[in-house]
């Protein structure tokens, strides 16, 4: 037998669905093609200026032309320690951050640090996706925990504990959400964090669009919520969402002090420290005022509520308002097996193809976030372009038949 050329560990992980339906948009963006894409998740903002020119400064200081500590520069650690406090209330060490290469790698290795072979995840879907494969990779076995739009995409403590085995270690949770913008109200939070405390479960809480928040909603931090649950609490977060700094590529993980010094140990082999430059942005941006992301948000709530209402007219669409991130999450199954141009698109996955070519518009299919017979759509683009998508795109699925 012929050896394998790719490890099955690897080459069974799925291409990151978002980021595929994003380059192909743009592939055919550049091929001349007037595509719309509402594929990525990431702020159609520039990062703002401040932050610029503290990285401009530090490309110029030989300190950061070295190796540095693998678990990030001291005075950043330190500062999203003060920034965690002053942003959900969660008073942590600066000895309990861990500075990662995006919020990717820092979901990874909560997982890593704390998954054996085997040890089971809850995972309400919809969910991100890279979560499952996350979780995967690090030898454990997600189970997901399907919701739908007639509980708002909440999961409750019911259908949780339904999915509890003896196998099971921990559970994502994630609020705002990627993808349907739910946020858990605080008495749900709470009921969840001391469900987890009682069973002995770890929480791996995913706080990265915490300041993306609309109608008076707040984002609750679970261990604030339940003070109880620090002990077994992994807070994920970056810099990404709230400073538009995606490409910069720093994130973070918090958790108690023996995690942390396992999970800096795996970072010292994986990939030793974040680029200096984008920690010492990634430094000003935590350090400075959240004058930028109030802009944002006032941009993104305008954009959240025009995008509810033009999918709220098309035939066969149904989309709860979202009340954070910025995305929207509707459902096309009345949709799914009707004849449109010709073709029957018999799931999510063929509908989003069928939009593509005759609407050119790129959405992301439901099967991406473990629910088939949804869209994913993010309205961080241009005012403009999110209008003229949105309807080009129902135009087409009016011909539904």
């Amino acid at each position: 037998m012929a050896a394998r050329r790719v490890s099955a560990r690897i080459g069974g992980i799925s291409e990151s669905a978002t980021l595929a339906v994003d380059a192909k948009a743009k592939a055919l963006k550049a091929a001349g093609r007037p595509v719309i894409g509402f594929g990525a998740g990431e702020p159609d903002f520039p990062t703002p200026e401040p932050i610029v020119a503290a990285a401009v400064e530090a490309a110029r200081d030989p300190r950061n032309h070295r190796y540095t500590p693998a678990a990030g520069l001291p005075e950043l650690r330190a500062a999203v320690a003060a920034k965690t406090l002053r942003d959900s209330g969660y008073a942590v060490q600066a000895s309990q951050v861990v500075v990662t290469n995006g919020g990717k790698q820092a979901v990874y290795q909560a997982f890593a640090t704390l998954l054996d072979p085997g040890d089971e995840v809850l995972l309400p879907a919809p969910y991100w996706t890279t979560y499952p494969e996350a979780i995967t990779l690090a030898g454990g076995v997600a189970v997901p925990v399907v919701t739908d739009e007639s509980s708002g995409y909440l999961a409750g403590v019911e259908q949780l504990e339904a999915a509890r085995t003896p196998r099971t270690k921990a559970l994502l949770f994630c609020s705002p959400s990627n993808p349907t913008g739910a946020v858990y109200p605080p008495h749900l939070v709470e009921a969840i964090g001391r469900w987890a405390v009682e069973h002995g479960i770890w929480v791996i809480t995913d706080e990265i669009y915490e300041h993306l928040v609309y109608d008076g909603v707040r984002a609750v931090s679970m261990p604030v919520a339940v003070p109880e649950l620090a002990d077994t609490c992994v807070v994920v977060n970056g810099v990404a969402k709230t400073y538009a700094m995606t490409g910069w590529r720093v994130g973070w993980m918090i958790s108690p002090a023996d995690v942390t010094k396992a999970a800096a140990n795996l970072q010292s082999h994986l990939s030793s420290n974040v680029a200096n430059v984008s920690q010492r942005a990634a430094l000003a941006a935590v350090s400075g005022p959240l004058d930028a992301v109030a802009e944002m948000r006032e941009a993104f709530d305008r954009r959240r509520r025009t995008i509810v209402k033009l999918l709220s007219d098309i035939p066969g669409v149904e989309v709860p308002t979202p009340q954070g991130a910025f995305y929207v999450y509707p459902s096309v199954k009345p949709l799914l097996g009707k004849e449109i141009r010709g073709t029957r698109a018999e799931t999510s996955v063929d509908l989003a193809a069928l939009v593509l070519e005759h609407a050119e518009v790129a959405v992301v299919p439901g099967e991406a976030f473990g629910t088939p017979g949804y869209f994913r759509l993010s309205y961080a683009l241009g005012d403009d372009d999110l209008s003229v998508g949105v309807t080009r795109m129902g135009d087409l699925l009016r011909e539904a038949r």
